[in-house]
């Protein structure tokens, strides 16, 4: 692995440091952080989640793409910040309830393996953006069946945002 310091560092946050090596299923380990972490966060309220989702989609992106030009590889296994930044547009909305949080956990993690229709798509841009886009798809779909959920089950005064 050869960069500048401040690619290496990237690289570094890319794999949300020695995480990202973690086997088996390093990115359901990253979601499991994600979330654990978004839990934590949400507690402060749900804008102090979504200016850090900001964050680190930005940061992500960034060190996505460093990561592949150090290493020379697209969507490497280990890069893991990709699945906080996921997770992370999944949880926004919801109340904080361990149960809705696992529901979100499920959701995303569905969404994210089996790459349906945008995600696939999205995960076939270049760089970091499309090591990133397919997660940012997969949690607003997440966002939005959960959304669903909770208009069907009549329970929509528990989400963050009604």
């Amino acid at each position: 692995m050869t960069g500048s310091h401040f690619d290496t560092s990237l690289a570094y946050i890319a794999t949300l440091g020695p995480f990202g090596k973690f086997r088996p299923a390093p990115g359901t380990f990253g979601s499991v952080i994600a979330v654990i972490i978004g839990y934590v966060i949400a507690s402060f309220g749900a804008e102090i989640l979504a200016a850090a989702t900001i964050i680190i989609i930005i940061l992500g992106t960034m060190a996505a793409d460093a990561y592949g030009r150090i290493t020379q590889r697209k969507d490497a296994p280990e890069v893991i910040i990709d699945e906080v930044a996921g997770q992370w547009i999944t949880l926004i909305i919801l109340p904080l309830d361990p149960w809705w949080f696992a529901a979100g956990f499920f959701l995303f993690r569905l969404f994210d393996i089996t790459k349906v229709g945008p995600v696939g798509m999205a995960e076939r841009l270049s760089g970091g953006v499309g090591v990133m886009a397919d997660d940012i798809v997969a949690g607003i779909l997440s966002a939005i069946c959960l959304f669903c959920a909770a208009l069907i089950m009549g329970k929509t005064t528990l989400l963050n945002f009604m």
